[in-house]
């Protein structure tokens, strides 16, 4: 253990954390932790030790030069604090890492001891995966937890999932295990266009960490550049018949089913975001990837080496019989906490 700063005196705190790696498609889970600690201005206060966590050949370190002198920045996880203000003042534990490479429980232990040192009331791990969901549509979001009461208290799912897993299942279970109540939220990312990065699907993340923590989120240029994303993304679709059908495939299922953002509760969630948001005036003080059924997968749009964007390769057609698009509302979510 690296202790940078101490550890801080905190405010009803909230860990929130995110795992670059596997649990990250589009890197849309630790870009909305960056986020929070760009705009919070966040304090890192501790990290934890690359060598017990880390293979060096996977994730290799970085050298750089500051004012002539060569330093080399290793592969960890840090924890940073942020004061949220307001009427309500509360404090978050940021957590943003790698997922690592081995010895996950002494991992997931190291994080805990922090969460009982700082006195965390919740742990809220944010995660992505890939998933037949099209990028024209709001991007689905599942909250998910082990702890039935607090899913019940919450408005949340209950996992039930069975398959492989990353760290975002391993902390969320370890967390269940030590009685801290914790809580998965992940984005479902279209499988098509899946490299980084997806502002729409960061996002979409933080509204949903907005109404289930009830802060106020500094949103920036986020919400325009989602709005370029998605622009940008037709038109990579539209060089490509095949692709703009089976986009229209994927819109098409997605309409048809019962969509979470067209119930009672989701409008009046964004009501009371426009509330939050109006009543608050301007910024509030400084303060391969997981599918839904639990495999890998690659995305067809994808980035060129030589500069620029590849014209879209052409995905399968869709089968008869295959497993319902990813969203909050289909057993495929079910899979998505892990």
């Amino acid at each position: 253990m690296i202790e940078l700063e101490g550890v801080p005196e905190l405010i009803d705190p909230v860990m929130v954390a995110a795992f670059e790696g596997w649990n990250d498609a589009g890197d849309a889970a630790s870009t909305a932790v960056a986020h929070l600690d760009r705009e919070w201005k966040g304090e890192v206060f501790a990290a934890l030790d690359a060598e017990d966590y880390y293979d060096f050949q996977v994730n290799r370190p970085t050298v750089w030069m500051d004012a002539g002198v060569r330093k080399i920045t290793w592969p960890t996880t840090r924890l940073s604090v942020v004061r949220v203000g307001g009427d309500k003042p509360r404090d978050l534990v940021l957590v943003r890492g790698i997922e690592p490479s081995m010895r996950w429980r002494s991992f997931c232990n190291e994080l805990l001891g922090f969460a009982h040192e700082l006195g965390v009331e919740l742990v809220v791990i944010l995660g992505a995966l890939l998933g037949d969901t099209p990028h024209t549509r709001p991007v689905p979001i599942s909250g998910t937890t082990s702890d039935s009461d607090l899913a019940q208290r919450m408005d949340l799912e209950e996992t039930k999932y069975e398959g492989p897993t990353g760290i975002v299942g391993i902390l969320q279970e370890a967390c269940t295990h030590a009685g801290v109540p914790a809580v998965s939220l992940w984005a479902a990312v279209p499988h098509y266009v899946s490299q980084p990065p997806n502002p729409k699907a960061t996002l979409a993340l933080l509204n949903r960490l907005e109404d289930l923590i009830d802060v106020r989120i500094p949103l920036g240029e986020l919400p325009e550049d989602a709005r370029a994303w998605q622009v940008g993304v037709d038109q990579l679709a539209a060089e490509d018949s095949e692709v703009a059908e089976y986009v229209q495939t994927l819109e098409e299922a997605r309409d048809t089913a019962e969509l979470p953002e067209a119930s009672g509760e989701a409008i009046a969630r964004e009501f009371e975001r426009y509330l939050r948001r109006r009543d608050g005036g301007g910024s509030p003080p400084p303060g391969g990837h997981a599918t839904a059924d639990g495999s890998d997968s690659a995305s067809y749009l994808r980035d060129n080496p030589g500069g620029g964007r590849t014209k879209p390769q052409r995905p399968p057609k869709p089968e008869t019989d295959a497993e319902p698009e990813a969203g909050p509302d289909s057993d495929d979510e079910d899979s998505s906490e892990e």
